[in-house]
């Protein structure tokens, strides 16, 4: 056998039996790169003579075109079978669910989201959102919202209060967002349009009421409010919210120690098959409290009752939240529960507006 029969024997050798593409480019390089063995007899054609080059031409070319015919041969079949072993890696189950990409797999809880439509709602008809602290003064969650020291009003709350300070005074987790109503008009002339959401405070708890929960509560204060005003504004609330044409309201007459007159609404709705619909029926669903600002609220605030008067409501923002979405129990609104979450939440780029729906 010829010395160039052995070399091709090697060289074929080597490219069968190379495991990977780094492999065949090694093989490569060795038989057909610059100084490859096989690129070495292709030089000394040059220095033949031409009889001699006429008859080993054809044999130093024949033997480049079958190592380079074998060497992408085995290219081609290693990279089938590279791609053969990452489809097998990569199959997927077409009959499995789609599954939910991350950034809309998170959930909106329910108590943000009904804020947020309360805030779009209340935002049209012209209210800013006001805010104050968890733990507030006896002076701003009682005696200026016209609760005198030993009245038994403040008992009816249930109150949490904190251990004393140096000075004696012992402050309140708040029972109401009613002080930040204070903060308010005491901070800022009128008019005032606001509505004021936040955490409250009670030590209350059963399937409707929990220790910690939340308010939303509205005060308007200027010149030439009434209660028609008030009527107004409850009413087209309530039919944006709950997403109705018309709703039913009835004002029952109550006694708040802020408000005077003072009156608890009610909504008309329908009961049957166990499932609360607003805006039919011949049924009624206690929803807030409200009334006209009493004088001596205004006076703790420095303001003349004899020139400026306005309103206030104020409603359980878990209640109105379970009455719309059909949820029959408030504690698992704080358990945080993941699956009651997926559930009952929403998507976070499904903000409420008027224009497009609060629920869409």
């Amino acid at each position: 056998m010829s010395d160039m029969s052995v070399l091709e024997a090697g060289l074929l050798a080597e490219i069968e039996g190379a495991p990977d593409e780094a492999a065949i480019e090694s093989v490569r390089v060795a038989a057909l790169g610059k100084k490859g063995s096989v690129s070495e007899l292709l030089k000394t054609l040059g220095a033949m003579t031409p009889d001699e080059r006429k008859a080993q031409g054809p044999l130093i070319n024949g033997l480049r075109d079958r190592v380079q015919a074998a060497l992408g041969k085995r290219k081609d079949a290693l990279a089938a079978a590279a791609l053969s072993a990452r489809l097998a890696s990569e199959r997927l189950d077409v009959t499995l669910p789609v599954q939910e990409a991350p950034q809309t797999r998170g959930r909106i809880h329910p108590i943000s989201q009904v804020v947020d439509e309360l805030t779009t709602i209340f935002a049209d008809m012209g209210f800013s959102v006001a805010e104050g602290p968890d733990i507030e003064t006896d002076f701003y969650n009682f005696t200026a919202l016209n609760f005198p020291i030993g009245h038994p009003a403040r008992e009816m709350h249930d109150t949490f209060f904190l251990p004393a300070d140096a000075a004696g005074e012992r402050k309140v987790l708040r029972t109401h967002t009613s002080p930040v109503q204070i903060r308010t008009m005491l901070s800022a002339p009128p008019p005032i349009r606001v509505i004021c959401p936040g955490r409250t405070y009670r030590t209350d708890s059963d399937q409707t009421h929990t220790p910690m929960f939340h308010q939303v509560e509205g005060l308007v204060i200027d010149k030439g409010s009434h209660l028609g005003h008030l009527k107004w504004v409850l009413e087209e609330f309530c039919k944006a919210f709950f997403e109705v044409d018309s709703v039913k309201m009835r004002f029952r007459p109550s006694f708040f120690p802020f408000t005077e007159p003072s009156a608890e609404v009610d909504i008309q709705c329908s009961r049957k098959g166990g499932e609360i619909r607003f805006g039919e029926g011949d049924d009624w669903l206690e929803i807030l409290g409200c009334g006209m600002v009493h004088p001596n609220v205004l006076r703790n605030c420095g303001l003349d009752p004899d020139e400026y008067q306005g309103f206030a409501w104020g409603m359980g923002i878990d209640r109105i939240a379970m009455l719309k979405y059909g949820m029959p129990d408030l504690r698992p609104f704080f358990d945080a529960d993941v699956r009651w979450l997926e559930h009952y939440g929403f998507r976070p780029l499904d903000l409420p507006t008027l224009a497009g729906g609060l629920t869409s």
